[in-house]
């Protein structure tokens, strides 16, 4: 009588498909979470680092000293998620803060009418960017890429090339002092501060010592902080949650298949680039309430790590497209870089090879895997 041919499964099978199930586990783990991970890795060894890395203060100062890039990385994602990329709003930052500045203190303008003149600004940039693109049909990154010299070029035309601060010499009527000032509830957005007060004693005995470095006493939260998180939260929800923000990404998609769906295409590419103008006006506004006057070149940095931020979020939790959440952390991430490694005295000229380095390879890591796993 033949030997039964067993239908079970060898133990070498099962082995094998133990060895698949734990593989295809840690490429999902490290592709969801593997750039939260990475930031919780880099908190952890600035804080071994530095001793006044990991405090109250130090947080609020990277969240802080964040904002205008955050808000500047929401309007890069945006126009990506379109499907179009805004290589202007570092311009256009810099213009809106010296505009806002200039009125008030050269044309002495009220602070209201100031910052709305920049707001309009902003979004007349974004409409001239959306009829290049849309209309005349050049190329998103020439378009926006000639909107960059112009906002640049356009903004030390202000002043003929001088910050705008209170007490300068007008350059428009032969460098006779200005009578205007920045005022006051201008400035308030920048260093205003609320809900400051004593530390409950529970909450310092459970955080780490030296957490609250000045003792007991809680400076606040900075107003820039909560205009963040509104803006944040607004486009996150619209993108997440609303028809028009679907229709965001489905533009982004696949243009044609939208169009043909019923998706007034032009319609959506035009809203995503004048809220990336107005985005980028609110955070040169935000640059020049914090340091109290208009700089040449105040958002050019922004442009580059507003772009590593938003390709960043990419990256986390899988969401392989824009998306608002992943851009706040990445833009979180460049500035606790920044800020870590100056506090460990590392040299500027080294700081930016760190962090095109760390940045380059938790990217790569994560897109590879996701290819590999797909």
């Amino acid at each position: 009588m033949a030997n039964a041919v067993s239908s079970e499964p060898s133990r070498q099978d099962v082995g094998n498909n133990s060895l698949e199930k734990l593989k295809n586990f840690v490429l999902d783990f490290i592709i969801n979470y593997g750039m939260i991970v990475a930031i919780l890795a880099t908190l952890v060894y600035f804080t071994t680092q530095t001793e006044s890395f990991f405090t109250a203060q130090n947080l609020l100062l990277i969240v802080r000293s964040s904002s205008w890039l955050i808000i500047v990385s929401i309007g890069i994602t945006l126009t990506v998620a379109v499907g179009g990329f805004d290589v202007s709003v570092g311009s256009v930052a810099s213009l809106a803060s010296m505009l806002s500045v200039a009125l008030m203190v050269i044309w002495e303008w009220p602070w209201q009418t100031a910052v709305l003149a920049a707001l309009a600004v902003g979004a007349a940039i974004g409409l001239v960017n959306s009829f290049l693109i849309i209309q005349l049909k050049i190329p998103d990154l020439l378009a926006t890429l000639g909107m960059l010299y112009f906002a640049d070029g356009l903004h030390r035309v202000i002043t003929q090339g001088e910050a705008a601060a209170n007490g300068m010499a007008n350059p428009w009527a032969d460098r006779t002092p200005t009578e205007g000032r920045i005022a006051e509830t201008f400035l308030e957005l920048g260093s205003g501060r609320f809900w400051g007060g004593t530390v409950p004693q529970w909450l310092i005995d459970v955080m780490p010592e030296n957490f609250f470095i000045r003792g007991s006493l809680f400076q606040g939260f900075p107003y820039a902080v909560v205009l963040v998180l509104v803006v944040a939260v607004v486009f996150h929800v619209f993108l997440q949650y609303t028809r028009w923000g679907r229709m965001f990404y489905a533009v982004g998609s696949n243009r044609e298949a939208a169009r043909l769906s019923g998706i007034p295409v032009n319609r959506v590419r035009l809203s995503a680039y004048v809220l990336s103008g107005i985005l980028a006006a609110i955070a040169g506004i935000v640059i020049a309430s914090f340091t109290g006057r208009g700089s040449i070149g105040a958002g050019a940095d922004t442009l580059l790590d507003g772009v590593a931020a938003t390709f960043f979020g990419f990256a986390v939790l899988g969401a392989r497209r824009p998306n608002v959440f992943g851009t706040v952390l990445g833009a979180l991430y460049v500035q606790a870089l920044l800020i870590g490694l100056t506090q460990m005295g590392i040299s500027d000229f080294y700081q930016d090879v760190i962090k095109g380095t760390v940045l380059l390879a938790s990217l790569s890591l994560s897109f590879y895997l996701f290819r590999g796993r797909s």
